[in-house]
């Protein structure tokens, strides 16, 4: 470690997307010290492995991990953390970019400490994205439990005796209404993608009744209920009334690898089904799991050995073929499915309490493409060229892929961020 070879005190990257990716990239390189700048477009980081009750294979939760992350983030000064924040536009070359960012307002400054006392008083109530949909939270709301920072938000959406009240109840003067929405320009050598992905809309499915019967969730919303954070405090339980459901089943490959859809194999969704049966088969050891696929891809020894083990569950049932159609079974709520099982030949009709689509991976960028000089293929996902350098793409917004993976893709990508400032 020689002079000549010690970060240049005016190189600085840009992470886009606080996920485990992001917090992986950001940490890298604020390690071997240079700045980066940390944008994130919700209120905290995290990005899914923050949904997540278990990682496969192990089965650990990803809090320990994050708290981690967290613990080197704070007790490092080269990292600079925008929550609320979005690029608007990256311009220049390699080495030399100047990158538009738009932050919108928290309406809660450095002061706050998490007490709480703004949610007792607050009654407006807003639909909780991070449980997809499933509950409602108040409109003053620390993102999750495990939210960084951890800081209160005040959503738009409040009522005005809502803001009067939550302002009286803060004792450390911590809420402030006259936040505005902020624009400013930065100066990188480097930026990394690391947008993550979104379940892909499974109301797009038409055959598959998402939307049009409460007991068909997926499977994140899956995981939300089991996390003792989520709408139930961890309970698996049918939207419709509350019951423990007897008989469950998964459909793979719900969009994936479909011409109309995504015509990709997400990666994660089979080894996200047989997780998502060890946490059904913890609560309810006697119900029965169905689980409907085209192709079962454990990709590795540890995710295979995992896949062999649970076959040993007498009351999982792995069927070879795909859903092609639902209905709801009148007065029950119950599911009716309708399958080829491709081994036997037979058309198969089952009833079950509850279906799961195994929804795939769809690649934010797809959604909403950053304003930057950036090639995709076509399924939305950044490629890299590292022949030109500057631009990178890290974890999901590169393929898909689960966190070890990711991980190791956003080690990669902070080596080459930095190789980028180095030339």
């Amino acid at each position: 470690m020689t002079t000549e070879n010690s970060a240049p005190v005016s190189g600085s990257i840009m992470v886009v997307g606080g996920g485990i990716s992001g917090l992986t990239t950001a940490l890298e390189a604020a390690e071997v010290g240079y700045e980066v700048f940390l944008i994130e477009k919700e209120a905290s980081l995290g990005g899914r492995v923050s949904q997540l009750k278990h990682y496969f294979p192990k089965l650990c939760p990803p809090t320990c991990g994050l708290e981690i992350n967290y613990r080197r983030l704070k007790d490092n000064k080269n990292i600079k953390v925008y929550t609320l924040s979005e690029v608007q536009n990256v311009d220049g070359t390699p080495g030399d970019y100047t990158v538009s960012v738009k932050t919108a307002p928290r309406f809660v400054n450095s002061n706050c400490t998490c007490c709480g006392e703004c949610e007792k008083v607050c009654e407006t109530e807003i639909s909780n994205e991070f449980n997809f949909g499933m509950d409602r939270r108040k409109a003053a709301y620390l993102p999750h439990n495990m939210a960084f920072p951890q800081r209160y938000v005040m959503d738009p959406a409040m009522s005005q005796d809502d803001r009067e009240k939550v302002k009286e109840a803060c004792k450390y003067n911590a809420i402030d209404f006259s936040m505005q929405e902020n624009s400013f320009d930065l100066k990188v050598g480097a930026v990394v993608f690391a947008t993550g992905w979104q379940p892909y809309d499974a109301t797009r499915i038409d055959n598959l009744g998402f939307g049009r019967y409460q007991n068909i969730i997926t499977n994140m919303m899956l995981e939300r209920l089991a996390s003792f954070n989520g709408p139930t405090e961890g309970k698996i339980i049918r939207p419709s009334d509350d019951k423990a459901p007897e008989t469950i089943a998964f459909a793979q490959c719900a969009g994936s690898r479909d011409e109309n859809h995504l015509p990709y194999c997400s990666y994660i969704c089979c080894m996200a089904s047989l997780k998502h049966a060890t946490y059904i088969r913890a609560q309810y050891p006697d119900a029965k799991i169905y689980i409907y696929y085209i192709d079962l891809r454990t990709p590795g020894r540890k995710y295979e050995n995992f896949y062999a083990k649970l076959k040993e569950d007498e009351n999982v049932f792995f069927v070879k073929g795909k859903v092609a159609e639902v209905s709801e079974e009148s007065g029950t709520g119950n599911i009716n499915l309708v399958a080829e099982d491709t081994i036997s030949g037979e058309k198969i009709k089952q009833t079950v309490d509850m279906l799961v689509l195994a929804t795939g991976m769809q690649p934010s960028c797809s959604i909403d493409k950053p304003a930057a000089d950036l090639t995709f293929d076509d399924e939305g996902f950044i490629i890299n060229d590292f022949s030109k350098g500057g631009l990178f793409a890290a974890g999901c917004a590169n393929k898909p892929a689960d966190v070890v993976t990711s991980n190791q893709n956003a080690t990669g990508m902070a080596l080459k961020a930095i190789q980028t400032l180095r030339r």
